[in-house]
């Protein structure tokens, strides 16, 4: 292939831009900001989970509670009843010893139960204010995933500008150059990294960075100067300035 030199000088702008596009893109996809959100999501999940656990195990204390609450009023009602009757004095001297027998019984059975009631409180208290933690943890770490999002949104934006600019550089800089010419560095690009032609510098790549073996710099030398010519090692179009070497 031919192409006029100030043609494959031009590729050399094309692929400045393309380079950095490519390193917009790069920075779009690893702002710090991307690896904080993540971060604090994964915190975010952790203390849901947490507060599942929480809220489940208040709310099987309060049914615990509401059961523990009824017992022990039943034994107060039945406390109650056999008081009345033992004060009122009704009932022969047996029934009456009975009555007071069952009331010393009621008695025990009532503090156990309190007790069973009071454990239950407290657990059901303990998950409240384990419910009421997560819930101030997860604002807080919500507040920040919405900070860093803000961050993120106003860091890509300014990216997205500076690659829209880019992107009109980069036509300008493509336009007039040979279609066949761009073609060729658009495959080779494809295949290579993101680059598609370099400088041949001081007899050296510029892309993979090889000073090129005589016997490749004298194929070169002897080249037409309108020859678009390749790196043998790293196959992406070499283009000649008077910082050559040759």
């Amino acid at each position: 292939m031919t192409a006029a030199a100030q043609d494959q000088w031009r590729l050399l702008d094309v692929q400045s831009h393309d380079t950095r596009l490519t390193q917009i893109a790069h920075r779009q996809r690893t702002l710090p900001a991307h690896a904080r959100i993540t971060e604090l999501e994964g915190k975010l999940s952790g203390i849901d989970d947490e507060m599942v656990v929480a809220r489940t195990a208040a709310t099987d204390a309060a049914r615990e509670l509401a059961k523990a609450e009824g017992d022990v009023e039943q034994v107060r009602q039945r406390v109650a009843r056999n008081q009345a009757r033992l004060d009122a004095g009704q009932g022969s001297a047996k029934d009456l010893q009975a009555i007071q027998h069952e009331l010393e019984s009621l008695a025990n059975r009532q503090s156990v139960l309190e007790d069973a009631e009071l454990e239950v409180m407290e657990r059901q208290e303990a998950a409240q204010t384990a419910v009421a933690a997560a819930t101030t943890r997860r604002e807080a770490v919500t507040a920040e995933i919405a900070e860093a999002a803000a961050e993120r949104d106003k860091e890509l934006a300014a990216l997205s500008a500076e690659a829209d600019a880019e992107k009109r550089d980069r036509e300008n800089a493509a336009a007039g150059i040979p279609k066949d010419l761009l073609a060729l560095y658009e495959r080779i690009r494809e295949t290579n990294h993101g680059v598609g032609a370099a400088k041949l510098y001081q007899r050296r790549c510029e892309a993979c960075r090889i000073t090129l073996p005589p016997s490749d710099l004298a194929r070169i030398r002897a080249a037409a100067e309108n020859a678009v010519v390749r790196c043998e090692e790293c196959s992406r179009i070499l283009v000649r300035t008077a910082e050559s070497g040759l």
